[in-house]
């Protein structure tokens, strides 16, 4: 029988770890939190108070959330009696190379052992730790407490089992895992965001739109469509009747036609520096406080709509069934 989860530890108490921190609390995991920032305390505090409201708009009970996140003396103390590790550390091979030996060498043989990793895999700083096959890739969207989305990435020695106890307890903390079958840079969700991203800033540089502009057609078009049937649904739906035959056959061909023009802005330092001020000029006028309090409560808007149409379509099965 799998162990239940009831105690996590989170190793790193950036933007991601102190979310990290909130949501596994929210589901009623005592949580073991390390970091060597000296206010820490004070971090946890602030970003838990924050997201007590968000969490109960997800139907969790956040009594008791603060009694439930613990700080850690240290990295040994903070896992010491964990099921989980959650890693959130710089996006360094070395560093996550030797942290995860010693995770291997001091958290409890049954705890799984994941890292937050936005883009290196973890073969890359697995190859010298014998205990390799509890690690693995979680890869989470900022902030993961709201966005669903885990990327599960196995290394070449994560073992079978703890792919499945890592969807479980993922599944257990109501995020929505997908498992991915091989090992590339960025993972998936990050080389998306990127190729949109460098395309977006070749837009911005040749003077065609905006900062402001550009995020204005996401938000109303693109965005809007694929936060509820993702680009492949909506090709497919794009095509009529007829489906992604149709749309490859016909409209494809022209899509396909505008892929060698596609930009690859180099991006040097006097082009970083415009761009970088073209987007201040568009937001920095806003504290980062405000914008992600939008930011957050917008998707909460989104995902609440979603999850009821999602409940009404049930529903309406279980009632034709």
């Amino acid at each position: 029988m799998t162990k239940p989860f009831t105690t996590a530890a989170v190793v790193g108490a950036g933007t991601i770890g102190l979310s990290w921190a909130a949501l596994f609390a929210g589901h009623g995991l005592r949580v073991r939190i390390t970091d060597p920032r000296p206010d820490l305390a004070e971090a946890v505090a602030e970003a838990l108070d924050a997201a007590a409201g968000q969490l109960a708009a997800q139907g969790l009970d956040v009594d008791g959330l603060a009694e439930r996140v613990h700080i850690a003396v240290d990295l040994a103390d903070a896992v010491r009696d964990a099921d989980v590790v959650q890693e959130n550390g710089p996006e360094n091979v070395d560093f996550k190379r030797e942290l995860f030996a010693t995770l291997a060498e001091t958290a409890p043989a049954h705890a799984l052992l994941l890292s937050s990793s936005s883009a290196i895999p973890a073969t890359a700083f697995t190859d010298s730790i014998e205990d390799a096959g509890r690690i693995l890739i979680g890869h989470p969207f900022n902030p993961p407490h709201l966005v669903p989305l885990v990327e599960v990435v196995p290394g070449e020695r994560t073992s079978d089992a703890s792919v499945g106890r890592a969807v479980d307890f993922y599944r257990f903390v109501g995020r929505v895992p997908v498992v991915e079958r091989k090992e590339i840079p960025g993972f998936v969700g990050n080389r998306l965001q990127n190729a949109l991203s460098r395309e977006a800033i070749h837009l911005v540089e040749q003077g065609v739109v905006s900062p402001a502009e550009l995020d204005t057609v996401m938000v109303n078009s693109l965005g809007l469509r694929w936060a509820t049937v993702g680009p492949f649904l909506g090709a497919h739906l794009g095509g009529g009747p007829g489906g992604y035959r149709h749309m490859a056959e016909h409209i494809g061909v022209s899509m396909r036609q505008m892929w060698d023009s596609l930009g690859r802005p180099e991006q040097t330092p006097e082009q970083t520096e415009q761009l970088v001020t073209a987007v201040e000029d568009a937001y920095g006028s806003r504290s980062y406080t405000d914008l992600s309090q939008e930011r957050d409560t917008k998707q909460i808007a989104v995902l609440s709509a979603l999850n009821s149409t999602t409940s009404t379509t049930s529903t309406k099965k279980e009632t034709l069934s």
